[in-house]
């Protein structure tokens, strides 16, 4: 059985993409609303881009797969309802090819904690 120009290239480029070692750094993410209460506009700012939702309700969560490129801090910003207050939160700092998961607990007060678990470390 003969392949022609074409199957022969359909076999080759996958195996050809599997030798490379193509692979893709990113971070999965998730935003824990323990505050008390809901809160509006949140956003994830990290080195080239951001991500959020429009509201949060107490105890609700969000999750994004992201690939950071260049580096730089990641901050949290959201609106309180309550207060009417925005609040801006410093994280760690992110750098490009890290990959892993990162935890960001939003609680009281403006505050929130970050529980990176990403390698290489930055």
């Amino acid at each position: 059985m003969r392949l022609r120009a074409g199957g022969f290239a359909a076999v080759l480029l996958p195996l050809i993409g599997l030798l490379a070692g193509c692979h893709s750094y990113q971070i999965d993410a998730t935003v824990e609303n323990h505050t008390g209460q809901a809160i509006d506009l949140v956003e994830v700012d990290y080195p080239s881009a951001s991500f959020g939702a429009d509201s949060l309700a107490a105890g609700a969560e969000i999750h994004y797969r992201f690939k950071v490129r260049g580096s730089g801090p990641l901050t949290v910003q959201y609106s309180d309802r309550a207060s009417h207050q925005v609040r801006q939160i410093s994280g760690p700092g992110l750098s490009e090819h890290q990959e892993g998961r990162l935890e960001i607990v939003l609680l009281p007060g403006g505050k929130a904690e970050f529980h990176p678990a990403l390698s290489p470390q930055s």
